[in-house]
């Protein structure tokens, strides 16, 4: 039984930006990146290696995916569900500022 169901951030014209993303994946990255949300429902809360508390209320989610490659997905736990807010392929060793402003905003939006 999934303790946080995972459900996406919608924009006001429907768009959900991180299925979107997710679909423009190759299909092994795709899976794992799958798996690795699927864990953090059901296991919730998970901590190190797969999910980081990046404070503010966001949490990440830490995909290792193919070509050596590093995805993450931004959430929020929003009244015992996983909002999935902005997924991205991760290029320095910091997560970008911009890239936490971006789900903060949508945490924002999802919750007026």
């Amino acid at each position: 039984m999934k303790k946080v169901p995972a459900v996406f951030y919608a924009t006001p014209r429907g768009n959900e930006p991180v299925r979107q993303w997710l679909k423009k994946l190759d299909d092994d990255s795709r899976r794992i990146v799958g798996v690795d949300i699927a864990t953090a429902e059901f296991g919730w809360p998970t901590g190190m290696p797969l999910c980081r508390d990046m404070g503010k209320r966001l949490f990440e989610i830490r995909s290792n995916i193919t070509d050596g490659r590093i995805a993450r997905v931004l959430f929020a736990v929003v009244d015992e569900e996983m909002v999935l807010l902005h997924g991205f392929i991760k290029k320095t060793q910091r997560t970008p500022v911009r890239e936490l402003n971006l789900a903060l905003k949508r945490l924002k939006e999802y919750e007026q």
